[in-house]
């Protein structure tokens, strides 16, 4: 299992959280974005900057991530190839895409794009906060302890 993380995005402290996981577990993680993403030093650690423009990140991540892979985003396009492709999707808040929940993610987002462009005012997403936190180091703590080879 190698980790891909959607860093363009992906908060701080779960960016903290993917490294302490990542280096105290051996596994190898990419954080993927537009920019250059510092690291703290270690084996396991690879910030790799993509060209800036549209899904650029998005697609570096799905031409390289496998089958048994675990990808962090909150991308849900992003998340629907990935599982095409065999492998773990969670999100920055812990949840945890499957195939039995890609299609409804897909066409909620769809129906919140139609409402945008219509001129109603969605809102974004709540603020993180310390229960995301813990909802996410748990499961990507599930993820890992049943499917890394570690």
């Amino acid at each position: 299992m190698k980790i891909w993380v959607d860093a363009d995005a992906c908060p701080v402290v779960i960016k903290e959280i993917l490294c302490r996981a990542a280096t105290k577990r051996q596994i190898e993680t990419a954080f993927v974005a537009n920019q250059l993403i510092r690291l703290p030093p270690s084996p396991w650690l690879k910030s790799l900057q993509v060209p800036k423009g549209f899904d650029v990140a998005d697609d570096e991540i799905v031409q390289r991530a496998q089958q048994g892979d675990l990808v962090v985003t909150a991308d849900i396009p992003l998340a629907a190839e990935i599982l095409a492709k065999g492998g773990f999707v969670i999100t920055p808040r812990g949840e945890r895409y499957t195939e039995n929940t890609i299609k409804q993610r897909l066409q909620l987002r769809d129906f919140m794009e139609t409402m945008r462009s219509s001129g109603e005012h969605t809102g974004g997403p709540a603020p993180m906060n310390q229960a995301d936190r813990k909802q996410f180091a748990d499961q990507l703590d599930r993820l890992l302890q049943r499917y890394s080879n570690v």
